[in-house]
C-alpha cells in the first residue's frame, strides 16, 4: 500500500506518518522509485502501536523510542526488560540516600539494589512530598498498597507470553506502560465506588434498609 492508504488504515495523517519515519518511530517502507514506498500491516500495527505509546501511554518521542527499540531488540534479562518499561514510565530523578525507603521494601519482601534504586527514589519524594503537604499515611496504609501491588505484579508476571522472547518483551514492556493510566483510573473509580458505598450504608443505617441510594436520591432531586 501507499503511504496514503496507510494513513488512512492507521488514522493517522500523512504528514505525522512522515514525522514517525523521520524520528525512527516507524520503519521504511519498500522503496518503489526514488521518491515512492511500498507498506504493508506491519506498518499499520506499527503505527497504532506508536499512536498508543504517545497518547494514552503519555510517553515522550524519545521515550517511545526507546521502547520500541526494546521490543525490536530485546535484553536477554527479564529483569532489563522491566527496567525498560520502568524507566519509560519514570520522569528522571536524582537518586540520593533513601534509607526509609529500603526499611520499607525489606519489609515488604522486595530486593534492595541498586538496580531498583531510581524507583525506590520515585518512592521517597512522594512520601516526602505527603509530608511536606502536612498529610501522614495512616499507620498499615503503606503495607497494605504493598500487598496490593504484590498482587497486582503476580496477576500481570503471570500471563507473560512463553512462546518466544519478543512475545514476552512486547507484553511486558506494553502492560507496563499502557497500564499505568488504567491502574490509575480503576483506583479512582473504585475510590468513588467505596464512598458510594459508605455513604449508602450510612443512610441504611440512619433511615432503615428501604433509603433511597445516593444515585436515586440524585434522581428525586431532579
Amino acid at each position: 500500500m501507499r503511504i496514503s492508504e496507510l494513513s488512512r488504515q492507521a488514522a493517522v495523517p500523512v504528514a505525522t506518518v512522515k514525522y514517525y519515519l523521520r524520528e525512527g518511530l516507524l520503519h521504511a517502507g519498500e522503496l518503489t522509485s526514488p521518491t515512492q514506498a511500498r507498506y504493508d500491516d506491519s506498518h499499520v500495527a506499527r503505527l497504532r502501536l506508536v499512536r498508543s505509546l504517545l497518547g494514552p501511554g503519555g510517553l515522550s518521542v524519545a521515550r517511545a523510542r526507546e521502547v520500541l527499540r526494546a521490543i525490536d531488540d530485546p535484553p536477554e534479562s527479564p529483569y532489563a526488560l522491566l527496567g525498560v518499561a520502568a524507566t519509560a514510565v519514570r520522569h528522571p530523578v536524582e537518586v540520593r540516600p533513601h534509607p526509609e525507603v529500603h526499611a520499607l521494601v525489606e519489609r515488604w519482601g522486595w530486593p534492595v539494589g541498586e538496580d531498583s534504586c531510581p524507583e525506590h527514589q520515585v518512592l521517597a519524594d512522594a512520601l516526602e512530598g505527603l509530608r511536606a503537604a502536612g498529610f501522614e499515611s495512616p499507620p498499615g496504609v503503606l503495607d497494605r498498597y504493598a500487598a496490593a501491588m504484590d498482587e497486582v505484579a503476580g496477576v500481570e508476571l503471570a500471563h507473560v507470553p512463553d512462546e518466544s522472547l519478543a512475545a514476552a518483551v512486547r507484553y511486558v514492556v506494553l502492560g507496563v506502560v499502557l497500564n499505568e493510566p488504567v491502574l490509575l483510573a480503576m483506583r479512582r473509580l473504585a475510590e468513588q465506588a467505596a464512598a458510594w458505598r459508605q455513604v449508602a450504608e450510612g443512610d441504611a443505617q440512619e433511615h432503615g434498609p428501604d433509603a433511597a441510594a445516593p444515585a436515586d436520591l440524585d434522581r428525586l432531586d431532579t
